[in-house]
């Protein structure tokens, strides 16, 4: 499934469905191709649709000032330029080779970009542009973004209702197809911070808009974003890692490819549970249907020719004869055959 698809596919908005996998690989690639194409090769065995990078300079992303906003004890460099400042390597030549190797293995190939230069060559690589949490307040930068065209994806962390309503007017003012991805920005997020009720606070807010979840919980049993895709969310990101032992960065919190395999898994059985949305009567239950129903029985003998009254009829299991349901139609009919008590009243029985 391509990620245009769900922008162009109505019910989206509306049903539970399975969702658009993004494996956000981010940095993690440590600078290092030959890493850069295994996370992309794993993230393709693990079932995700996309495989996503994230593009920047130190230089134009923080200051040199800036503090951290992670769990120092699993990363222990307290400046965002420094810490940006060691993953910064790749720039185009470098996602252009990855561009080409997520096409030959079959997998979508997304990167945020966080300024102007990244996104004019990033252009020529997606077909839609994610914006970071970080840029949810950043107007030019959405401005810049929106003007190439091409659907948004935007993540909500950290973020008040109001400042959502503003960046979505920004985007709407500009024409672009829109997807909200329910977020929180804390690295690691704990379970009990995820806060998913707000997937649904986003439907109801914007109904005409896509939603989905960027996952920053521990993966775990993958459970979280199991219930997100539960409560609605068409698109999961989640960061991506060969090795989530690794020390630092976004390896301590990201899932593997084991943990991938493990959520499609999960969800086969799941929309297996889940089934039909149609509301019906499944093949399973026939038999049901046709013994623990009931049909109308002669509760005392009906002698051929008498008009049948409600007094002449019960009604019992199983259904193999005219259902109580038509009891209205067959009061006041005349008996063509003598029905014997407790015979099941068949519609060739009367007139």
């Amino acid at each position: 499934m391509k990620i245009l698809n769900i922008f162009k596919i109505n019910p989206y908005k509306n049903v539970i469905c399975r969702p658009y996998v993004i494996a956000e690989a981010g940095v993690n690639h440590e600078g290092s191709m030959e890493i850069a194409k295994q996370l992309i090769e794993e993230a393709k065995e693990g079932g995700a649709d996309a495989i996503k990078f994230q593009t920047y300079k130190a230089e134009t992303l923080a200051s040199k000032n800036s503090p951290s906003y992670w769990d120092t004890s699993k990363e222990p460099t307290t400046s965002q330029f420094k810490l940006f400042k060691k993953h910064d390597k790749f720039w185009k030549n470098e996602f252009v080779e990855l561009k080409k190797y997520c096409d030959k293995v079959g997998i979508e190939f997304m990167s945020t970009p966080f300024d102007i230069e990244s996104s004019i060559f990033l252009n020529e690589l997606m077909d839609v542009f994610k914006i970071s949490s970080s840029d949810i307040t950043n107007k030019p930068f959405i401005d810049h973004l929106c003007d190439f065209g091409k659907p948004i994806i935007l993540s909500t962390g950290a973020s008040h209702l109001y400042e959502i309503q503003q960046a979505v007017s920004w985007i709407e003012e500009k024409g672009n197809p829109l997807a909200l991805l329910h977020c929180v920005l804390n690295y690691p997020t704990e379970d009990v911070n995820a806060s998913l009720g707000m997937i649904i606070g986003l439907k109801e807010k914007f109904p005409d808009k896509l939603i989905g979840y960027s996952d920053h919980t521990l993966p775990k049993d993958m459970k979280v974003s199991e219930m997100a895709t539960l409560l609605g969310a068409v698109i999961i990101e989640k960061h991506f890692t060969h090795d989530k032992s690794l020390p630092g960065n976004d390896h301590y919190h990201a899932m593997d490819k084991s943990d991938l395999t493990l959520f499609n898994n999960n969800l086969d059985i799941t929309f297996e549970i889940l089934g039909d949305f149609n509301v019906h009567s499944t093949k399973s239950q026939e038999t049901s249907r046709k013994n623990a129903r009931r049909s109308l029985v002669a509760k005392q003998l009906i002698p051929k020719g008498k008009i049948i009254e409600k007094d002449d009829l019960t009604f019992k299991r199983p259904a193999f004869g005219v259902s109580p349901s038509f009891i209205s139609d067959v009061i006041g009919k005349k008996a063509i055959v003598s029905i014997d008590e407790d015979d099941i009243l068949q519609w060739s029985f009367i007139e």
